[in-house]
């Protein structure tokens, strides 16, 4: 994964941009605390959130990459992830780098419009 760089949601390329915006559909849709949306290598977008039912409890990476694979993504051009995470998410970040099969940006977007990545 590269080293985060730190900016807002306004100074990212046309492509990442719907990213976030699919990411903040997917979270709103649910009311959930996270939204993540993923680019596969052929430009397809998947969005996603985090899941809270009892008996399944999923990030929104881990949600979004699930999602990907699950539709023949073979690998990952590029992931956002929008919401307020305090914690880390390393279940999520693995399943990002077992698709993407090597370094793939990661974008995380605050509440306040800040990014990481």
């Amino acid at each position: 994964m590269s080293e985060p760089a730190r900016g807002d949601a306004d100074s990212l390329s046309p492509e990442d941009a719907k990213l976030v915006t699919l990411a903040r559909g997917a979270m709103g849709r649910v009311s959930a605390p996270e939204g993540a949306a993923l680019r596969d290598e052929i430009g397809r977008t998947y969005a996603s959130a985090s899941v809270q039912l009892p008996s399944l409890q999923l990030t929104a990476l881990q949600a979004v990459v699930a999602q990907a694979s699950a539709a023949g993504a073979r690998s990952v051009e590029a992931v956002v992830v929008v919401g307020n995470l305090d914690r880390s998410d390393d279940d999520g970040l693995s399943a990002v780098r077992d698709l993407a099969g090597g370094g793939v940006r990661v974008i995380t977007v605050m509440p306040d419009g800040t990014t990481r990545g």
